[in-house]
This record gives C-alpha cells, sequence and structure tokens, in this order.
C-alpha cells in the first residue's frame, strides 16, 4: 500500500514530466503545498525528500526546492574516444559541404544541423531591437565602426566576461565576424601553416575546416563524453609532438556535449602554460548550460594571456548576425593587424542590435527560456532513440547545448544510413565528419535537439532507428 507522500511525490512529477514546472523552476513551497493538496506540513516535506532522493529535485538553502535541471536516464553513454596518435592533414571537407547544403531544403526535416532552427530563436525580439536601433541610430546604423568593434558592445561583452573572472576590459575584446572567424585570426596570430594543432576527438566539423583553411595539421586527443579531453592524454602527446597550439570547445562540446569540470579547467590551463603552448578556447555552447549556474571559461584560470577566449551569438540570438568576439589575451596586436589587413571592420547594425539585447536585459530573459527549452528537448530525444534504435545503440546526454552523440552497433555504416535518411527526408550528421581525415567514427552519427517536437519528428526518429536496424540484420545475415 502506497503511503500519502508517495502519491503526492507522483503528482508533482506528473506535473513536471507535462512542463507544468521546468527544468531549474522553484517548485510550490511547503506551506503552499500543503494547502493546494490538502496534506500535513510533514507529508508535503516527506514528498519533496522522496524527490529530491530521487534527482528530480534540487533543495536550496533558504530559497525552496527547485526542479532538476537534468534527469540522467538508465541508458549507456560512448566511452571515452580512442582517435589516431598521430598528426595528420584535414582532408575530405568538401563532404562536409555537400551535406550542409543538402540540409538547407525546407521539406527536409534536418536533423543534422549545428545551428537552432527559427523555433529556438528570439526572432520577434530581434525585429523590434532592430526597428529601435534603426530608429536611435539612423544613419550611424550603416556607417563603418571601430575596428576592433562597437565600443558599446564591447563594453556589455567586458562586463559578462568579468562575471566569468576574467579580467577584461572593452579594449582586450575583438568583434569578429561569428566565432570561426575569431578561432581562424587566434590560429593565424599564434602559428603558422605546417604546424599541430591539439583539438578534441570527435570535434565540430567548422573547427577543422578552419584548421584546414590554415593549412595546419590536427592531433586528435582522446576525449570523454562527459569530462571532456583527456589531460592526461594531452600531456602524453606534448612529450611525443611539437604541439603549437591547443583548440578546444571547453563547455558542451560538439557534438560530445562534454563539459570540462573547473579543475580539469585550471589542469588543462597549467599544463599548457607550463610548455608555453596557446590554448583557442570555444565557448560558443556556454550560455546554454541547463543547470542554475553557467559553466566556468577556461580563460579564468589564465596567468600569462595564452588562452585566447573564441565566442558569437550564433547559437543563441541569431547564426544570420555573424556576430562573434575574441579576447586574445597578450596576442592583441597581431590579432588586430590579421584583423585589418583580412576584412576590416564587422557590419555596425548587427553589432548595435547586439549591444542593445544585452544592455536592455532581453539576452538574459530570452537565455532563462531557451535553456529549458533545449533541457527538455534534449531529455526527449534521448528517450526517443533509447526506444527507436536497434538494440547496443549508445547515446549521450548533455547537460547544455542541443548535439547528440549516438553510437550505433559497430558494424552499422554511418555514411550509408545518411545516404538512405536523406531519401526519406530525412538529414543527420554522421560520425566521421567530426575527424580530422574522416577516417574514424564510422558507426556514429550526431543529432541535433534543436529542432521543434512534433509527430513528424517522432516518425522521423522512428523511421532512422528502422533503417539502422535494418542496416545492422543485413550485416549479420
Amino acid at each position: 500500500m502506497k503511503h500519502l507522500y508517495e502519491t503526492v511525490a507522483e503528482n508533482i512529477l506528473a506535473h513536471i514530466e507535462q512542463g507544468v514546472y521546468r527544468s531549474g523552476e522553484r517548485l510550490p513551497g511547503i506551506r503552499r503545498l500543503s494547502q493546494q493538496m490538502n496534506i500535513s506540513i510533514s507529508t508535503a516535506l516527506e514528498a519533496y525528500r522522496l524527490l529530491e532522493d530521487q534527482g528530480r529535485i534540487q533543495a536550496r538553502a533558504r530559497s525552496g526546492y527547485y526542479v532538476s535541471a537534468v534527469r540522467r536516464l538508465p541508458i549507456t553513454e560512448p566511452d571515452i574516444s580512442e582517435p589516431s596518435t598521430t598528426p595528420s592533414r584535414v582532408t575530405g571537407q568538401s563532404l562536409t559541404r555537400q551535406i550542409l547544403l543538402a540540409a538547407k531544403d525546407p521539406y527536409q526535416i534536418n536533423l543534422g544541423s549545428s545551428v537552432p532552427t527559427p523555433d529556438f530563436l528570439p526572432t520577434r525580439v530581434l525585429q523590434q531591437a532592430t526597428q529601435k536601433v534603426a530608429r536611435l541610430f539612423e544613419k550611424r546604423c550603416f556607417d563603418t565602426d571601430e575596428l576592433l568593434g562597437n565600443q558599446e558592445l564591447r563594453r556589455q561583452i567586458a562586463k559578462r566576461m568579468v562575471e566569468l573572472n576574467c579580467d577584461v576590459s572593452p579594449d582586450d575584446i575583438v568583434i569578429t565576424h561569428g566565432a570561426r572567424d575569431a578561432v581562424r585570426l587566434a590560429l593565424l596570430a599564434v602559428c603558422k601553416p605546417g604546424d599541430v594543432i591539439a583539438i578534441e576527438s570527435p570535434t565540430f566539423y567548422g573547427l577543422l575546416q578552419v584548421i584546414e583553411s590554415c593549412g595546419m595539421e590536427a592531433l586528435e586527443i582522446p576525449t570523454h563524453p562527459r569530462d571532456g579531453v583527456s589531460v592526461e592524454a594531452l600531456q602524453l602527446a606534448i612529450e611525443q609532438w611539437p604541439i603549437k597550439a591547443c583548440l578546444m570547445i571547453s563547455n558542451y562540446n560538439n557534438p560530445l556535449g562534454s563539459c570540462m569540470s573547473d579543475e580539469r579547467k585550471q589542469a588543462l590551463v597549467a599544463l599548457l602554460e607550463k610548455h608555453g603552448i596557446p590554448l583557442v578556447e570555444d565557448d560558443v555552447y556556454g550560455d546554454l548550460g541547463f543547470g542554475l549556474k553557467r559553466p566556468s571559461v577556461a580563460k579564468a584560470w589564465s596567468q600569462q594571456g595564452e588562452v585566447l577566449y573564441c565566442s558569437s551569438f550564433a547559437k543563441t540570438l541569431s547564426p544570420g548576425l555573424r556576430v562573434g568576439w575574441l579576447v586574445p589575451g597578450r596576442h592583441m596586436k597581431k590579432v588586430e593587424n590579421l584583423k585589418y589587413m583580412l576584412h576590416q571592420a564587422t557590419p555596425t547594425l548587427n553589432q548595435l542590435i547586439v549591444a542593445h539585447l544585452l544592455e536592455q536585459g532581453g539576452y538574459d530573459r530570452y537565455l532563462r527560456q531557451v535553456r529549458q527549452e533545449y533541457a527538455q528537448s534534449v531529455t526527449r530525444m534521448v528517450k526517443t532513440v533509447s526506444r527507436f534504435f536497434p538494440e547496443g545503440t549508445k547515446v549521450t546526454q548533455p547537460e547544455g547545448g542541443f548535439a547528440l552523440w549516438v553510437e550505433l552497433p559497430e558494424h552499422v555504416d554511418a555514411m550509408e544510413l545518411h545516404r538512405q535518411a536523406s531519401l526519406e527526408g530525412i538529414i543527420i550528421a554522421p560520425g566521421p565528419l567530426f575527424s580530422a581525415t574522416q577516417k574514424k567514427y564510422g558507426n556514429f552519427i550526431r543529432l541535433s535537439c534543436a529542432v521543434p517536437w512534433n509527430d513528424r519528428l517522432e516518425r522521423a526518429l522512428k523511421k532512422l532507428g528502422d533503417m539502422a536496424g535494418e542496416l545492422t540484420a543485413g550485416v549479420n545475415n
């Protein structure tokens, strides 16, 4: 026979599952809950304690109970990666471009994109901000701005960097044409063609494209789906190879979704500074964590100015704005010269729009909403993959961002699955795209959770799982 507090806990859990209470949201207080459900205070307290023991809610001192940001499901996750231990030239990126072009078809179900669909973006807020900025600044919107970027935008970004324990002023920031441009400027500032760049494995194909365009070589380092790059493996690689820089996504790596702890970030920076190796830190997903606290950045532990911090608003506000930034540390003068030679100023209107949203609080209001939407979308996608995909499938459970890394049974060919799925109007990103030579991760795919959930999407995931199952059965037969 159930106790009353267990029934109460089930009712609260049902409300959480239905979205009445979202991830990270405060639940009714003990007294209020007892009044709402006509139960004693002790019963309300017992119900909350049961949910807390199950990891579904969190107690915060002098604040109350909150819905846990992420509930890990009993699903097997991929193991730490085992990439090649030798540097290699980045090749095969033309295939990446072909797949990305196919994903532009509006009639496709696009699970392969690295940017959110408009449903997850603050399009109305952006429209309003554009109109207001156009009225306020008039002709200035269409004039060129400073080489380093709009002063007010850099001031707003500096305030956010200070909150991340980074001693940064507006004059330490360079506005760029998105994060890839920031990464490219950073690499060109500290390396030359032919140099070896240490990267996570798997890593975002956009970063591989940047390395290829710079004529540099990539050395892939084992990376854990939750903890991020292996600092121990990186140390061994430094002892073996002439690594000139590291390029890492410290928070919610794409495609793994891994997030390095404070201790691991500190250890990473200490190791690299010991050997005089610059770190190019890509933090485009840092604002999209599901928890109550934003994760730290590696730059916060830099003592020598050798962390070149890159980010953008492409994954949050809009990929079309192309507004990113770079904090180059002691390499500022080199970056400034490179920007002048390559493309000079960044479009003024776009910078003014972003600066306005930051100053007026619109950006943070949007983040509070969309983080919960992504948390729900990721959980739903993980559940659906585990339900429809063949036995032996492993899937990550990230605590931020919107990418899922799915390991299919060993003999499933991800490229063939991509080909068959595209014929059915379903776009996925096959695993080989996320390695330097496209010879790894042949049975992996990346799925985007930044797509609106509906019956059509659920059917597409079931179809994708069926196709993967048929490929598995074909090999076994």
